[in-house]
């Protein structure tokens, strides 16, 4: 199939999309400053020859010898934990990171497929929200580092097909959950899990009202990879157009954890979206992608990956020793 240069790959969604392409036939190049990612995530891949591991910051330099045949860039801190504590770094893999990573696939000929997000959309006036919907979006509020970055990202990404030809695609991706989330990575269904495990209540923003619509991480894998052999440029969602409150969401998990927690509503942050469901016609017109998990089957999966995972429950990013 090739040589693919997965950028942020260590993370919950890059690992599992290495994993995919390794099936696949792939060599695959996994670059990671482990900033928010961990080598953990992608242990089990070492003994591949057909896999490498990398640690580099795609903000300050990408150096990848040989061949390249696409190039996924998926480096970015994601959750709002995250890019809070890390704001100069977030938008640095939204600004030099794309451009560094845009000049890769132009200096090797390959396809290059932006890791965008829901968050382009801001807390949207329009719902449900498709590609062509522009945003309304704060840009000096604190979410900023993240939603802006991943605007201009996608502007360079546009910039790159238009001017050098580079064969690039965007996708925006919505909620996601699944094995290898952080336990303390501050997105609702990890920060539920790992409170009805513990017997903690479940801090609800809010009157818990806002919705998201959450897919599970293996259908959005699937839409990564048909969006990248697709050709199509997009921007394209790939979402679950289910969408759900947080209170209901707080609830199916109390349910499906047996967990007798209580629930506790704590202040809602600044400029947190009020709804959130994605608009999926062009990926299943382009890509004939739609997904494959119901939302309860995928939360069942993540909450058993929680359940074998104690030492998650306390654990942050980090290196893997030796």
């Amino acid at each position: 199939m090739g040589r693919a240069v997965v950028a942020g790959g260590a993370g919950f969604v890059g690992s599992h999309l290495c994993e995919r392409l390794l099936g696949e036939g792939w060599d695959v190049m996994c670059v990671d400053d482990f900033s928010t990612g961990s080598a953990c995530n992608v242990e089990h891949l070492l003994g591949d020859r057909h896999f490498r591991l990398l640690e580099s910051d795609v903000s300050a330099h990408v150096h990848v010898p040989g061949t390249v045949d696409a190039v996924f860039h998926l480096a970015s801190p994601a959750s709002p934990v995250d890019y809070l504590r890390l704001p100069i770094h977030t938008l640095k893999a939204g600004s030099l990171g794309t451009m560094n990573l845009l000049g890769l696939a132009k200096g090797k000929g390959a396809r290059f497929l932006l890791a965008s997000t829901s968050e382009t959309y801001g807390d949207p006036q329009v719902h449900p929200q498709a590609e062509t919907y522009w945003g309304h979006v704060n840009p000096v509020g604190p979410r900023a580092v993240y939603d802006e970055a991943k605007r201009f990202a996608e502007a360079m990404t546009m910039a790159y097909l238009r001017e050098h030809g580079v064969e690039t695609s965007i996708v925006r991706i919505f909620n996601t959950s699944g094995p290898r989330m952080r336990a303390d990575d501050g997105r609702a269904v990890p920060t539920f899990i790992n409170q009805a495990l513990r017997g903690e209540p479940l801090t609800v923003a809010g009157d818990g009202s806002q919705t998201r619509s959450i897919q599970y991480v293996d259908d959005l894998v699937d839409g990564l990879v048909r969006l990248i052999a697709s050709g199509q440029p997009g921007p394209v969602n790939i979402g679950n157009p289910k969408e759900v409150s947080m209170l209901e969401l707080a609830k199916i998990i109390l349910r499906l954890t047996g967990s007798q927690s209580e629930l506790a509503f704590v202040p809602r942050p600044e400029d947190d979206p009020a709804l959130r469901r994605p608009d999926i016609t062009r990926a299943r017109e382009l890509l004939g992608w739609e997904p494959q998990v119901p939302l309860e089957d995928g939360l069942k999966r993540t909450i058993e990956w929680f359940r074998t995972q104690p030492d998650v429950r306390q654990m942050g990013p980090h290196r893997m020793v030796g």
